[in-house]
């Protein structure tokens, strides 16, 4: 029997035919192709601010919000203001919202350190922290886009009763003064508090931790005024100075000072920077 065609080595089997060069088009230049070089941290970090800022701030209130605990802080704080509300109006027949001031005040430094416990400690708990530290953003833009989230829920809980003030004007004639006064004041508490929160749970490393250093922390400021009766002039009025009490009361009554509105602005303003240096060190 014949062999099939001279196969090489004997083997029998066709040889495929060397596929043609494809012509090059003309003008074409060979380039080698390789992976795109990593932008350097100076090019990440390059953008609008403000654009970067809107997207972090979205991303921490949809986070903030999707937690049970915002609903939980937000009912609390306007069921218990709403039957002091009830009870007192009933009972004195007054047209003033000035306990109900007080008791918000007392009512943030007490549910304050549940909202800004978890901003830091929790992502870092989950190793998201990390993460975040590593992306093209600078950490006061982090800080400053926790902050704005932690405020807008405060601006939710306090907006929830300004009710009590439609009530007032239309069955009674208060004094808008101490009404307007109180409300600014209370903005004022509450964006120191979140900043020194937010300080606090930057630096601990559990969110309980951060809950309860909060927590004695903002009950210390407040009542701090109580020392200054023991201590000698002038201690006295350093201490005094620095009592959260004593620079809201002049907000829930009407009469508000320069110096208190400074004294929360700084506070707030020194939370803050602490909070980015702590950030920073990491």
């Amino acid at each position: 029997m014949a062999a099939r065609g001279g196969g090489c080595g004997g083997g029998g089997a066709h040889r495929r035919p060397a596929p043609r060069p494809r012509p090059r088009q003309p003008g074409a230049a060979r380039c080698p192709l390789r992976p795109r070089d990593p932008l350097p941290a100076a090019d990440r970090e390059q953008g609008d601010p403000l654009t970067r800022f809107l997207a972090l701030a979205e991303k921490e209130t949809r986070a903030l919000f999707a937690s049970p605990i915002a609903y939980a802080v937000i009912a609390v704080f306007l069921l218990l203001n709403g039957y002091t509300f009830a009870v007192t109006l009933f009972l004195t027949k007054q047209a003033t919202l000035a306990h109900i001031f007080f008791q918000a005040a007392v009512q943030l430094i007490l549910l304050v350190p549940l909202v800004t416990m978890r901003q830091f400690a929790e992502e870092r708990r989950g190793g998201t922290l990390e993460l975040l530290l590593t992306a093209p953003v600078h950490e006061a833009e982090i800080v400053l886009a926790k902050f704005a989230a932690s405020m807008l829920l405060l601006l939710a809980m306090i907006a929830g009763t300004l009710v009590y003030a439609l009530i007032l004007g239309r069955f009674g004639a208060p004094d808008w003064g101490p009404v307007y006064s109180g409300y600014l004041g209370l903005l004022l508490l509450g964006a120191a508090l979140v900043a020194i929160g937010l300080a606090v749970s930057a630096l601990a490393s559990n969110q309980i931790v951060a809950a309860v250093v909060s927590l004695g922390l903002f009950g210390l400021l407040w009542a701090i005024d109580s020392w200054a009766a023991v201590l000698p002039a002038p201690a006295d009025n350093w201490v005094l100075g620095l009592s959260l009490l004593a620079r809201f009361t002049p907000f829930a009554v009407g009469a508000m000072y320069l110096s208190d509105f400074g004294f929360f602005l700084v506070l707030a303003l020194l939370g803050l920077f602490l909070t980015v240096r702590a950030l920073v060190r990491r």
